[in-house]
């Protein structure tokens, strides 16, 4: 009885944490498009960062907090989770079409912000200091915002088909109404779920890595399953590859700095095998991309990358 009050917030603040996720990306989504922005762009900066916010808010209150595990597993896990877990059950449901431009550029752009947290993480320009304090973490929203940067360029040359899919007649209050309702949700979701998840976790004797990297790292990542999934239902492949690869960027970028600024984090060194777990999987995203059909994600390939998913979560849960 005494988890049960616990419990039930856990799941009162995943329930907030989504439906917050949801407004905040139907309202930036309808305020997007208005602008006749493509599917892929809105996927790489709006969605990505929408379906993020709950790993922004949850790594800010842990950062305030101290909990640098909590804030490393959070982004590791979550960003293994909507690599190998969502992008492997959407490309069952649907093999994902993606442009080669996203090829060539997106994917080792994404390859890249995991290295730079992997080198920064260890120490690489001080020897045996495993953080990443204010300066670096500063260097890494600048990265983000070099990578916003790109999307805008490249958005310059790209048109939006789909407009006739989305009521732009909206009115502007309501577009707000539904973006600041969000953030309310997000805020409160994310205290609910943080602190109650490691309530449970810890009375049952898991460790704050495995929290991070699985129960929290899970719940925050299902905004970006409930969108990928719809999107490949919808045959909209642009919008459900581009808001993963977005997603991964901007935690790794925006939300690491971020939560550097607000206390530099710790870096546990046990982290590098979920670290090179992450670099493989990207890689392989990459390789799959030219086996069977050119530029495409196809089932096999989906089934391979949640395998390997399951399969590290067995590990980690083993090993705890």
């Amino acid at each position: 009885m005494s988890l049960l009050i616990p419990c039930c917030l856990l799941i009162l603040g995943f329930f907030v944490l989504i439906k917050g996720a949801d407004w905040m990306v139907d309202g930036a989504s309808i305020l997007a498009k208005k602008y006749n922005v493509s599917d892929l762009t809105i996927g790489l900066t709006i969605v990505a960062f929408g379906t993020s916010a709950p790993e922004l808010v949850i790594n800010s209150i842990a950062s305030f907090d101290g909990q640098s595990e909590i804030i490393i597993g959070n982004i590791i896990g979550s960003s293994n989770f909507n690599l190998l877990m969502i992008l492997g059950i959407t490309a069952m449901i649907c093999p994902i079409k993606v442009q080669r431009n996203s090829v060539w550029k997106d994917i080792p752009i994404a390859l890249g912000a995991v290295l730079v947290f992997f080198l920064l993480g260890n120490g690489f320009w001080i020897q045996n200091e495993f953080s990443i304090d204010r300066i670096e973490g500063s260097i890494m929203i600048l990265l983000f915002l070099a990578f916003l940067y790109y999307v805008y360029q490249k958005s310059k040359y790209e048109e939006n088909e789909d407009l006739d899919e989305v009521d732009t007649d909206t009115k502007s209050f309501k577009i707000w109404l539904y973006i600041i309702g969000g953030m309310v949700g997000l805020i409160v979701g994310g205290n609910l779920v943080m602190d109650n998840a490691i309530l449970i976790a810890t009375d049952f004797g898991v460790s704050k890595k495995v929290i991070g990297l699985t129960i929290i790292a899970a719940g925050t990542s299902l905004p970006e399953l409930v969108t990928s999934v719809v999107a490949a239902l919808k045959k909209k492949s642009d919008m459900a590859i581009g808001s993963i690869l977005g997603s991964n960027i901007s935690n790794i970028l925006l939300i690491i700095g971020v939560s550097a600024l607000i206390h530099p984090i710790d870096y546990d060194p046990s982290f590098n095998f979920d670290m090179l777990m992450l670099m493989a999987g990207t890689f392989f995203l990459f390789v799959f991309m030219f086996i069977g059909k050119r530029n495409t994600l196809g089932r096999a390939g989906g089934l391979i990358m949640l395998g390997s998913f399951i399969s590290y979560t067995i590990y980690l849960l083993m090993n705890n």
